[in-house]
């Protein structure tokens, strides 16, 4: 695993994107960006194991580097089910293929470049969005959420983990310096969290817990719960 060093002294600061310097180390960064990463996809495992049916399709979209799927297709029986991550960036895609024929999965799981908001998506019995919400314009996230809906089965599931802010700014602020400190205590310095932050300025950006579940309202999921929350991140079903 490539170590995550973009954002360090004498690295140029540019706006985030999804290209080949971040597709090499992303798998790190995630490992130290996201809290409990781990952890939610053997829960999105555990609630895919009682919901998917056979023959079902499960989509990733926004799938970066594929390891969540990677964890599906290791973790249920992949000859029941179809697998399928769709990302927009050529890098991402491309590091996915490459893992999937390392762990010998390249028969298991299609990955494909592809506009998220705008492919279309074939009866799913599972659709799962690991903070890829909060890189798409807020302005199309409702329309996009009902097309999701609308890909589903019934009794299919959608999984949406997001990092988001608090309504309140002082809890959101002290939320904020867990997560700094959380960041620290991986190896990041002070500049390194400061220069990505910039980075992200304008590219991520995240809602509170309560219009995520609004917007899935109101694109038509009738059961939404949260399944999961450390401070700033939370993951909904």
């Amino acid at each position: 695993m490539t170590k995550d060093t973009l954002f360090r002294e004498g690295h140029t600061v540019d706006k985030f994107e999804f290209n080949e310097r971040v597709a090499e180390v992303f798998d790190d960064m995630l490992d130290r960006s996201v809290p409990f990463y781990g952890e939610v996809i053997k829960m999105i495992i555990r609630i895919l194991s009682q919901t998917l049916q056979p023959g079902d399709t499960v989509y990733d979209l926004g799938c970066s580097t594929g390891a969540t799927l990677l964890e599906l297709v290791r973790n249920l029986d992949s000859h029941k089910y179809r697998f399928i991550g769709l990302d927009n960036s050529r890098a991402m895609v491309d590091k996915a293929i490459r893992k999937a024929a390392m762990f010998a999965k390249q028969n298991k799981i299609i990955f494909l470049e592809d506009d998220i908001t705008r492919v279309e998506l074939e009866s799913a019995g599972a659709v799962i969005l690991n903070y890829t919400l909060q890189f798409i314009n807020p302005a199309v996230r409702l329309e996009f959420l009902k097309k999701i809906h609308a890909c589903l089965r019934h009794g299919g599931v959608l999984i949406l983990s997001e990092k988001v802010v608090c309504q309140d700014d002082h809890l959101n602020q002290a939320y904020l310096e867990s997560y700094h400190q959380y960041k620290k205590d991986r190896g990041y310095s002070e500049l390194e969290i400061a220069n990505k932050r910039e980075a992200l300025e304008d590219v991520l950006i995240p809602l509170t817990i309560q219009k995520n579940c609004d917007l899935l309202v109101e694109a038509g999921f009738n059961k939404v719960e949260m399944f999961f929350q450390w401070f700033n991140f939370a993951s909904i079903i």
